[in-house]
């Protein structure tokens, strides 16, 4: 998840979206003179990490941090949600579409000194497959062997055609580890990128040190710290103050104003693929009704909701699908507000009066959220209690782990998440075979094939009202005005330090 947990599952998703206190963890600061203020950069965040593992720990918040920073993959996606070359150079496909030869570039070394060779991919690729434990590991399931033809040529064979194989490497699963550095993944993560891990202050900050032996383009800023707050006003004031040169996810956009009017000051607004999901417990009795699901939709005021708890920003969306992706569609029209619709079909399935657990996490955009979906969901006759839970550990442990909880609200930053989201072992426990077969199919045919069937995995979502979605949140940065190459758009997991700089 990516809340802004994930860039959720959540944000974080995101939302995300996963330990040691006020000590280094990892890489020693780097040799040579201290940098100087126009080399450093801090920006602020809201979602933490409770490990550095995200092979064994799920949330958004490690690869936000460490995806493309710390750890490279064969590939990745650039702003536009285009796979482009990473540390493989060039790739090629066969004919029947289940083997891929990729040559790899040859000066790449890990930050314990290793070089970078296809045995190191071989051995990440089946790491996942066989020592990984969080469930997007599935997406490597369809790989049947990973070979290294030399130290630059490295060929995957597939079991059957994946549309969805290529994609998924741009993401956590494809990255690409050190043979003889994974120990101590949690606190030392050990990667071939433009950063290392300088030190990890738990509840407090992260620190990134440029890597100098690099393979590709050295960042500018030496050292990057990735500083985390609770609270929205504190993390507006700590740029105002100079604190932090980044506000990295707005978690206040009614305060916007007093940025926009400084000349001090830039505003970034694009989009993001972080749906903020109203997550149903399909295993609990009075979620297997989809009447009762359907009357929670309709008893949302979606833009009502939107301008309360997100000043209006954002983007109503109705279904699992971001509108960067292939296949989006609006489908706000499925589950129109209507409070007497709602009514009704709550009565139909004697649900009227039902109580329902509502377990936040605490990210400000949740609890704004959730005190408005408990206000309407009342008005249609429910009765709704809120519990807060400390994010991430109390809710990762709580709701996503042992899906202890009615409804949550968290957003799902990971891209192209609708299968990984909605499945039976997922924290949702929506068990749907049409579903499955959807993607299955989506999976395995051709181009157009898999936009049909992926539009009609997310109408099909959307009609059995799997979950609700609330709106899709924004890409919302401020930063202080002379700070360039912030992404306008936050489509994948990564938060990619690589390219920014100052004039």
């Amino acid at each position: 998840m990516k809340s802004y947990p994930t860039r959720a599952v959540a944000l974080l998703a995101t939302a995300g979206l996963l330990v040691i206190t006020a000590c280094s963890a990892g890489s020693s600061t780097s040799s040579g003179s201290s940098p100087g203020a126009d080399q450093l950069l801090s920006i602020g965040l809201v979602a933490e990490p409770a490990s550095l593992d995200f092979t064994t720990t799920d949330g958004a918040a490690i690869p936000q941090a460490l995806l493309g920073n710390v750890y490279n993959g064969l590939v990745k996606q650039d702003e536009t949600g285009k796979i482009v070359p990473d540390l493989a150079k060039s790739w090629t496909v066969s004919p029947d579409r289940k083997t891929y030869t990729f040559t790899l570039v040859d000066n790449a070394k890990f930050t314990n000194g290793a070089a970078f060779t296809a045995a190191d991919a071989v051995f990440s690729i089946n790491q996942v497959k066989t020592k990984w434990t969080i469930s997007l590991k599935a997406a490597m399931d369809v790989v049947q062997n990973a070979k290294a033809d030399s130290p630059t040529k490295l060929t995957v064979t597939l079991a059957k055609p994946s549309n969805d194989w290529l994609f998924r490497m741009t993401t956590r699963i494809g990255a690409m580890f050190s043979q003889t550095g994974v120990d101590k993944l949690a606190t030392d993560p050990v990667g071939t990128g433009p950063y290392k891990l300088g030190s990890w202050k738990r509840g407090d900050s992260i620190v990134l040190q440029r890597n100098d032996a690099y393979w590709g383009t050295k960042p500018f800023f030496n050292q990057v710290t990735l500083k985390y707050f609770k609270d929205p006003t504190a993390l507006n004031n700590a740029l105002l103050t100079g604190t932090i040169n980044v506000v990295g996810t707005v978690q206040a956009p009614e305060a916007l104003s007093q940025f926009t009017s400084n000349d001090k000051y830039q505003v970034i607004e694009g989009t993001t693929n972080g749906e903020v999901l109203l997550s149903f417990n399909n295993s609990r009795p009075v979620f297997k009704d989809v009447r009762v699901r359907q009357a929670i939709r309709q008893a949302i005021d979606h833009k009502a909701l939107l301008d309360t708890c997100f000043a209006g920003r954002g983007k109503l969306i109705g279904s699992m699908v971001p509108p960067t992706d292939p296949w989006y569609e609006d489908l706000t029209g499925i589950a129109p507000y209507d409070v007497a619709k709602a009514k009704s079909l709550l009565q139909a399935a004697g649900a009227t009066g039902a109580s329902l657990r509502l377990r936040l996490p605490t990210l400000p955009y949740a609890t704004s959220c959730g005190q408005v979906v408990k206000s309407q969901l009342e008005q249609a006759g429910l009765k709704v209690t809120i519990d807060q839970l400390e994010f991430p550990a109390a809710w990762l442990t709580t709701v996503f782990k042992n899906a202890d909880y009615d409804m949550s609200i968290i957003a799902h930053v990971e891209p192209r998440d609708l299968g990984a989201v909605f499945n039976a072992k997922y924290y949702t426990r929506y068990d749907d075979p049409t579903l499955q077969a959807l993607l299955a199919s989506a999976d395995a045919g051709d181009e157009a094939t898999q936009v049909a069937d992926m539009k009609k995995a997310a109408r099909r979502l959307s009609e059995q009202a799997a979950g609700d979605w609330l709106f899709l949140l924004p890409n919302l940065m401020v930063a202080e005005k002379d700070i360039t190459g912030l992404p306008q758009n936050a489509i994948t997991e990564s938060f990619d330090l690589s390219h920014l700089a100052r004039s």
